[in-house]
């Protein structure tokens, strides 16, 4: 079904403002069904060049909306129904005429005529829509003072939209905070003193400690604090605003002017209990502070282990013993990657290519020999949960440390005997001879069922025979258990063929489900 933009777009020339004034309607209409107890449709003419006959005004319903505190009279959905204006002949007469139009409106399932009004959206001197209200209860009828108020408010809105002072452009609409007419409504006078009040907006004030009648005062002689309401009446802008009144009591106030030719002659205020949502909202504050903090405090943790080992490392002989110190220590700091960030950033999913960045960055300053060698990121994978970014920047690092230690060191006594990272070796015609800069790719892509991260070099390649299912290299046994044992995916590390370049090629894949876990 297509949204009302793009049925408006579909079926009418209107500009981008004129459809921004539809839209504002459309996201403060539920409103104006409740205050008319009505269904409510909206209608635009279609342009003469998306008319169907080329002769005689078409009309299309754009949106539909049905009141929260009556049953429906239209169940069926009309948007997107083309009618002539030989089927709606008022609303063809309140888009030509721009004027409100009254009649009757035979309902196909009632098996009645029912009483139907047609009020022209008016924006800058233009009517650009109709309005419909489809109710039971006629603006004339209504028999209570609560019935009459709420009509008597809507027939003030629906002279401003015939006005085209309603809806306020630039109004932000439609939240799902905002205070509904079920909340609680007030209708204060062009003074600010209190006409009527809801009892749901009695229950409000109790809320608030108030309890004497508020008709015919104003707000600040109850003890509320009536700021919005002032600035309202004053600029002839809508306001919200929270008030606070007691420990942990939250109201907020939604003051919508109303107008007549330009004059403020009263105001409409929404009124909702927001208490308890700012005590979860709160709640989660909190919560979201202590999970940073523990994180930080992780982090830190982390840090500190990460620097005992480096200072173990410095007294201990050049040797096997100093390069596994310094492999801990370089671990370490990985996982301390994604805890600074976690401690940084609310929620449990981090943006991977800001730990990859970062693995970049200890990779390069760990580069001891002559040659030079550049690592590149390419693409985003987007966020990942913690779960996954711990195990997967381990395993990011350990390629990129493996790469840059081994990748380029020249096959001999010396280098490619498989003892820290790819086992360089073969022919000795990658990057890594004659002197020549290294080349080393990071490439990450979220497929939609599944993460890729690709670490290539163009250095000597790996030796005869490898297959990391069944290597001893310490670094790449963490790496091939936390990929398949932890993160649930597959790892491929394969030479690179002497026609695409020569090097070695990792390939991890991750199921988007473990993403999200």
């Amino acid at each position: 079904m297509p949204t009302p933009a793009e049925l408006v777009q579909l079926h009418t020339d209107l500009d981008q403002e004129e459809l921004g004034h539809i839209q504002r309607l459309l996201g403060s209409w539920s409103m104006l069904a409740d205050l008319a107890f009505s269904d409510l449709l909206l209608v635009v003419p279609v342009s003469p060049s998306h008319r169907r006959s080329g002769e005689g005004l078409e009309m299309v319903v754009v949106g539909q909306v049905r009141p929260n505190n009556r049953p429906t009279l239209v169940g069926q959905d009309l948007v997107g129904e083309t009618v002539g204006e030989g089927e709606w002949g008022l609303t063809g007469a309140a888009l030509r005429h721009g004027r409100i139009e009254h009649g009757g409106f035979l309902h196909s399932v009632l098996g009645e005529t029912i009483p139907v009004e047609n009020v022209p959206v008016r924006f800058g001197g233009k009517v650009v829509a109709v309005l419909l209200r489809m109710s039971s209860v006629p603006l004339r009828g209504a028999t209570s003072m609560f019935e009459q108020t709420y009509l008597h408010v809507y027939e003030r809105l629906a002279a401003m939209v015939a006005e085209s002072a309603f809806p306020f452009p630039g109004e932000d609409v439609g939240t799902e905070e905002a205070p509904r007419v079920v909340d609680g409504v007030v209708v204060v006078d062009a003074e600010g003193r209190v006409e009527f009040a809801s009892p749901n907006a009695i229950n409000a004030f109790h809320r608030m400690g108030v309890y004497a009648p508020p008709e015919h005062r104003r707000l600040t002689e109850l003890g509320v604090e009536e700021s919005a309401v002032e600035w309202a009446l004053a600029t002839g802008r809508p306001v919200v605003e929270e008030v606070e009144r007691r420990p942990d009591v939250i109201v907020l106030v939604h003051c919508i002017p109303l107008l007549s030719h330009g004059l403020v002659t009263g105001a409409m205020i929404l009124l909702r209990d927001v208490t308890d949502v700012r005590r979860l909202d709160r709640l989660l504050l909190s919560k979201d502070a202590a999970i940073r903090e523990v994180h930080h405090r992780v982090k830190n943790n982390l840090q500190t282990i990460s620097s005992l080992l480096s200072l173990q490392a410095r007294r201990v002989d050049v040797g096997a013993g100093r390069e596994a110190l310094r492999e801990a220590e370089r671990r370490v700091r990985s996982i301390a990657l994604v805890h600074e960030i976690l401690s940084r950033d609310p929620g449990d999913q981090v943006p991977f290519a800001e730990i990859v960045a970062s693995l970049v960055q200890m990779a390069a300053d760990s580069i001891v020999s002559s040659q030079k060698v550049e690592i590149t990121v390419s693409g985003d994978p987007g966020d990942v949960s913690a779960a996954v970014a711990t195990p997967l920047a381990v395993t990011v690092a350990e390629l990129l440390q493996n790469a840059v230690e081994h990748a380029f060191v020249p096959p001999g006594p010396t280098g490619g005997d498989g003892t820290g990272g790819d086992g360089t070796g073969g022919d000795g015609t990658g990057g890594g001879a004659g002197g020549t800069t290294g080349h080393v790719v990071v490439t990450l892509a979220n497929q939609g069922d599944e993460l890729r991260v690709e670490v290539r070099d163009d250095g000597c390649g790996l030796p005869p025979g490898f297959d990391i299912e069944r290597t001893t290299s310490l670094g790449l046994s963490i790496v091939r258990d936390l990929v398949v044992s932890q993160l649930e995916g597959s790892i491929v590390m394969e030479g690179v063929p002497a026609s695409e370049g020569r090097g070695t090629r990792a390939v991890i894949r991750v199921p988007t489900r473990r993403l999200r876990s």
